[in-house]
Formats: structure tokens, C-alpha cells, sequence
């Protein structure tokens, strides 16, 4: 499994692929950031870095089907999907190894802008206690994001169609908290409870005050494992279609 999580952390970061990525995940952070200080009136500077991830979600997710995009369809079109599932390697293994070197992009990814707030650090205060839970939070939805994108790159041969689909899928996701904020779901009060549960957005609002809750880290965690083991499932049943 190591060896599968290496070779596909090699493929990332021996092309410009991951670096291009990082470079627009770091250029939509620094406007943010920018944005947030020209918007300040007094002479001192205040503002809320968790705001940073909170106010520019739509644009940070935007990146993520395009990191999970190539994940299997690209295997699929190439023709090597073939030997990758014929490999002694289980298919757990395979899905587990794809997904956290994708992961370990994005942490990279988020590694990244902590440069912005050690800058400020020296000339400014910085609530870290605030902060970490907001990175803890974005990385948290950022797992479930990057398992969404693998489960849709595993169902197509087209990395274009994954990037795609993968796009209207998660910006759906910002969307729940608007629906349940609509007259016809707040009539129902069950429905409007089952919507916030399932709300992403609104679980990722305690992160980013600083809050860290048991119950949002389990639903994120579980998330990403019921995802992950639909993409297994997804493989396995054309595993043995192959077969």
C-alpha cells in the first residue's frame, strides 16, 4: 500500500500538476487576505483569519475536483486500470492509498497559507486557538470533498466529466443551509432538523468560531468513510466484471 501511496505522490509533485494547484490555492487565500485588510477602516488591523476559509469557500472547493479528477478516471482511459486491480493489492488498499496521498496534496496545499498568519503573527495577534480549529474544520470538509471527487472519478473514464460533476456536487453542498433556511422547510420542523444535521457548511460554522465539537468531527469523519467505502464497492463490483 506504501508503495501504491508513494508512486501516486510522486506522480503529483514530479509534475507542475500539484504546484499549479497549490500556486491558485495560494493566490485565492492571498486575495482574500488582501480583500480583508483594504476592507478595514480603522488604523488597526482585525480581522478573522477563519472568516478567510468561511467567506471564500466556494472558490477554495472549487479546486478539489480538479485535484481528485485523475484519480481513477485517468487510470480507466489509459488502459492501467486493468493491472491495478489485478495487483495483489486489495482494493481497499488502492482506494486508502489514492486517497491520502490526495490528501496529503491538500494538507500540503493548506500548509501553505499558514504563511499568511505567521507573517501577521509579527506584526499583529493572532487568536491560534481560532485559527487551528478553522484549519481543523476546512481540513475535515476538505476529506469529504476529496472522497466525493474519487467516488465520481471512479464511475467515469472522463477526468473532464469527474472535475465536473465533482464541481456541481460540492457547491451543491453550500446550498443545504440556504434550502433549510426557506419557509416551506422551516413548516416542518423534522425536515428542517434532518437538513441542518446534514449541513456541512453549518457544522464547519463552529470550527471556524474556535469551537471544536466531538459530534461535527464524527459526522465528518463518517462522511468520508461511508464515501470511501462506496468507491471501494464501486471498484469491486468492476473488479470482478474484469474477472
Amino acid at each position: 500500500m506504501f508503495s501504491l501511496y508513494k508512486k501516486e505522490l510522486q506522480s503529483f509533485f514530479f509534475s507542475p500538476f500539484a504546484y499549479v494547484l497549490t500556486a491558485l490555492f495560494m493566490l485565492i487565500f492571498s486575495f482574500a487576505f488582501i480583500s480583508s485588510i483594504a476592507s478595514i477602516d480603522s488604523n488597526t488591523l482585525k480581522f478573522s483569519f477563519p472568516n478567510i476559509f468561511y467567506d471564500n469557500f466556494f472558490f477554495f472547493i472549487f479546486i478539489i475536483p480538479i485535484l481528485t479528477m485523475r484519480s481513477f478516471a485517468d487510470e480507466r482511459k489509459g488502459g492501467t486500470e486493468v493491472l491495478l486491480l489485478t495487483s495483489p493489492l486489495s482494493v481497499g488498499k488502492i482506494v486508502l492509498a489514492k486517497f491520502l496521498s490526495i490528501l496529503t496534496v491538500f494538507a500540503v496545499m493548506m500548509i501553505a497559507t499558514l504563511f499568511f498568519p505567521i507573517y501577521t503573527s509579527f506584526n499583529g495577534q493572532v487568536m491560534w486557538s481560532s485559527l487551528i480549529c478553522a484549519y481543523l474544520g476546512f481540513f475535515l470538509w476538505g476529506m469529504v470533498c476529496i472522497a466525493v471527487g474519487m467516488l465520481l472519478s471512479s464511475l467515469t473514464g472522463n477526468a473532464i466529466i469527474a472535475a465536473i460533476l465533482g464541481e456541481i456536487i460540492m457547491e451543491g453542498t453550500l446550498l443545504v443551509d440556504q434550502i433549510g433556511g426557506t419557509a416551506l422547510v422551516n413548516a416542518y420542523p423534522n425536515l428542517n432538523s434532518a437538513i441542518s444535521w446534514i449541513s456541512m457548511q453549518r457544522r464547519f460554522v463552529f470550527f471556524s468560531q474556535g469551537m471544536f465539537r466531538l459530534e461535527d468531527f464524527i459526522f465528518f469523519l463518517s462522511a468520508t468513510a461511508v464515501v470511501i467505502c462506496w468507491n471501494i464497492i464501486a471498484i469491486e463490483k468492476r473488479r470482478w466484471s474484469h474477472s
